[in-house]
């Protein structure tokens, strides 16, 4: 992501760059969209255990430490100081919400494809996906059960369902600007383990009954409480992190963070009788422990010829895209999952890999002919000195 919830920051720039970061955060993104092709499938199957990509939900709350490194490496020496609060707020929006308006625009033609009905067959009105539409563009979520809530499965934002984790980065982002940034190093400390001990908390003992932290995505109490966790303690840990952080010489970090988040990824559902879940033990020690330390030696290593800035820099560019629009092909794709009645991925695999391809690729041009015309438009109208 450049920046976002995917996310990071523009730098200033007289401070260097995280190459690392930002392929790390495309990796992320890759696996996101892998993930919910499998997601489909146990959708299709009438919710199914996933069995590939078990923990690709996690990808969000890694994307919310980076988050918080960036922004925090970014604008903490100067928000307040070189920078009005209105000034960051504006480099917010022309940094996320172009991409998100294009979201909404996607997801509303891929429901008019799928002939305006429901999951349960229930036939919608254009005027209600219109509403849902202008609704999710101004950032408005859906009430579960609302008439602009159109696909009939609780979403926030039902023609878009990942949007529900910008929604949280947006709060996130106020928050920071009005009270986060002026906190202490130590004050944001006690914070940051007031969050965590309530992430732990939530994940040991099952508050949302999932029995995993897949939580944020509707406006029920438990799920806004959980996204809220979800976002908060990442984030914050992250702007930490960006305060206390220290490179030292580390050869091979992208390989190796990468390669250590395919592998949490992948890791099953872990079920036990246990007087906890031992699966948001597990979901814990990935946000708690090892997302940080991916952080830091991603922040510490280096790519090490132009071949490989090359390939971080792509990733990191068509990671916020990528998160941002891949959804309403999902949608399209779990429709005719479903329609077919197709539940293994050996039925399904060369649309799986056109479903993958096309993704990034409608990412890649959604970035170059849409996203970065319309903020360098932006920028010149609303951040003139």
């Amino acid at each position: 992501m450049s920046e976002t919830v995917i996310p990071s920051a523009a730098f200033a720039d007289s401070k260097p760059h995280y190459e690392l970061l930002d392929g790390l955060r495309g990796v992320a993104a890759l696996l996101v969209v892998f993930y919910h092709i499998f997601e489909g499938l146990s959708f299709a199957a009438g919710g199914t255990p996933i069995t590939t990509i078990n923990h690709g939900y996690l990808a969000v709350d890694f994307f919310f430490i980076l988050s918080g490194f960036v922004i925090g490496y970014a604008y903490d020496d100067r928000l307040g100081k070189t920078m009005t609060t209105g000034n960051f707020f504006k480099r917010r929006l022309i940094r996320l919400h172009p991409m998100i308006i294009m979201g909404v625009i996607l997801g509303a033609i891929a429901f008019f494809i799928q002939g305006s009905v429901q999951w349960d067959g229930k036939h919608v009105a254009v005027s209600a996906v219109m509403l849902s539409a202008l609704c999710a563009m101004f950032f408005i979520p859906a009430l579960p059960g609302a008439r602009y809530e159109v696909r009939g499965n609780g979403e926030m934002f039902p023609l878009n369902g990942p949007s529900w984790s910008l929604f949280f980065e947006y709060i996130g982002n106020i928050l920071y600007a009005l009270f986060i940034h002026r906190l202490s190093t130590k004050a944001l400390t006690v914070l940051v383990v007031l969050l965590g001990a309530g992430l732990a908390g939530f994940t040991l003992f099952d508050v949302s009954g999932y029995d995993m932290i897949g939580v944020g995505w509707t406006l029920d109490g438990v799920n806004f409480l959980g996204g809220s966790l979800r976002m908060l303690f990442p984030f914050s840990l992250g702007m930490l992190l960006s305060r206390t952080f220290k490179p030292f010489k580390m050869r091979g970090a992208f390989w190796i963070c990468s390669a250590v988040l395919l592998l949490l990824f992948c890791v099953p559902y872990l079920k036990a009788e246990v007087p906890f879940s031992l699966n948001g033990l597990f979901e814990a020690i990935c946000i708690i422990l090892v997302f940080p330390v991916l952080v830091w030696l991603g922040a510490s290593g280096r790519t090490t010829d132009k071949r490989s800035t090359q390939v971080c820099k792509f990733l990191g560019d068509i990671s916020y895209p990528l998160y941002a629009v891949h959804y309403p092909i999902m949608y399209l794709f779990y429709a005719w999952l479903i329609d077919n009645e197709l539940y293994t991925f050996a039925e399904i695999w060369p649309m799986a890999i056109a479903v993958y391809a096309g993704s990034i690729i409608l990412a890649y041009l959604c970035l170059k002919l849409y996203d970065e015309p319309v903020r360098r438009w932006l920028s010149k109208r609303l951040l003139r000195k």
